[in-house]
């Protein structure tokens, strides 16, 4: 990418190539559309022949999404009020169109039904690369007129703006988290693949909300299930915090505003000596998978930056051999990952997301000096949805 300023610094638009849709290497994917675009998807090149693959396959985890994007959002409507009139009115959409849907759902109706458009035949991967659509049908861009006249605190379409001179108002464009459902679709069919290898389980489930959090003695990473974690609404496998957790959402939800929180995702079964020294280190790949999902603001595997308020005795993971003539470690300190390179443990990672910037409580617009509300897609929390 060639990027280059002029005398006051600013970039010269005409100079920049829009790039950063593609990650991996052997398995690449590429997301590709809008949040209110014709629709969404991705391209997977570097899937193996002979792979049984349908639309059944990633609708299991499609309709995971949905169905905790929905729970945990809101919509209510972009209106704007002057600094010295204005009123609360905001509409919420609690009717059940799928089974299980509660009072904090959003009302944005998409089906999130996917189409293989390639690299299947007589429902075999081919080999050659597999492009998935999931059409947009329920796109409400005029809600997002009056964003022409001002930026949302926080948001990603300000410097969407300032570096290529155009902005997609209508959702945030490639910013919003519609954009992963072609990461959902693809980490199907790669959970799918791992699976079938080496027999890779992949779970998150949300471990904190706002200031809630879930204590480490309460889960146990080597027997939960994902029944556990999709038995409540925020995708906590204990009940009891699971119901502390819809509260605290539910809390800020009645008064416009979000809440941010942690999810967890461990990874059992991992084959041993994944990742490479230096730059490419397993950690360092997840790290650069995690933190690219909107609203991400941390990262850390193992002890993370607990582990610093420990001395060196107390954090290394001593080695022995189980009943099964494999060397393990006694202790998961280091997070399944050591020097880069997987060493066969659970793989624990925790990732952090912020409150969702758009909210119903007015902030001040930029340059109307009026007072704004969203009327927009809005998500108190956004974790169950993230963790999906």
């Amino acid at each position: 990418m060639l990027e280059c300023c002029n005398s006051n610094g600013s970039l010269l638009l005409t100079e920049i190539q829009a790039s950063g849709s593609t990650f991996g290497t052997y398995f690449c994917v590429t997301t590709f559309g809008e949040s209110h675009g014709g629709g969404v998807g991705c391209v997977i090149a570097g899937c193996p022949p002979r792979l049984p693959l349908s639309e059944a396959d990633m609708l299991v985890d499609l309709d995971r999404r949905y169905f905790c994007s929905k729970l945990l959002g809101f919509r209510s409507r972009w209106c704007y009020h002057s600094s010295l009139h204005f009123h609360h009115k905001f509409t919420t959409n609690c009717s059940s169109r799928r089974p299980g849907q509660s009072r904090i759902t959003s009302s944005r109706e998409e089906t999130d039904t996917c189409k293989i458009a390639s690299g299947t035949a007589d429902g075999l991967t081919t080999g050659s690369p597999i492009k998935i659509e999931v059409p947009n049908t329920d796109q409400r861009g005029d809600d997002y007129s009056e964003m022409l006249l001002a930026y949302r605190p926080s948001h990603a379409v300000a410097t969407y703006g300032f570096k290529y001179g155009v902005r997609s108002v209508q959702g945030g464009g490639r910013s919003s988290a519609r954009e992963t459902i072609g990461r959902v679709a693809a980490g199907a069919v790669a959970k799918k693949i791992l699976k079938q290898y080496s027999g890779t389980e992949i779970i998150a489930y949300v471990s904190q909300v706002h200031n809630l959090v879930l204590p480490e003695d309460l889960v146990d990473h080597e027997t939960m299930t994902p029944d556990q974690i999709e038995s409540n609404i925020v995708r906590c496998p204990n009940p009891e915090y699971a119901e502390k957790m819809i509260s605290a959402i539910d809390a800020v939800r009645v008064k416009g505003d979000s809440v941010g929180g942690v999810v967890t995702c461990i990874v059992r079964n991992v084959p041993l000596g994944l990742g490479s020294p230096v730059f490419d280190k397993l950690e360092a790949e997840l790290a650069k998978a995690v933190m690219s999902i909107p609203a991400t603001m941390g990262f850390e595997f193992g002890s993370g930056f607990a582990g610093t308020f420990m001395t060196g005795s107390e954090h290394n993971d001593e080695f022995y051999i189980d009943e099964h003539g494999k060397i393990r470690t006694k202790t998961n300190r280091s997070g399944g990952i050591q020097g880069g390179i997987s060493n066969g443990e659970i793989i624990n990672m925790r990732i952090a997301f912020k409150p969702t910037p758009t909210i119903s409580v007015c902030p001040i617009s930029l340059y109307t000096h009026i007072h704004m509300r969203a009327r927009a897609h809005t998500n108190p929390g956004l974790l169950s949805f993230l963790s999906g």
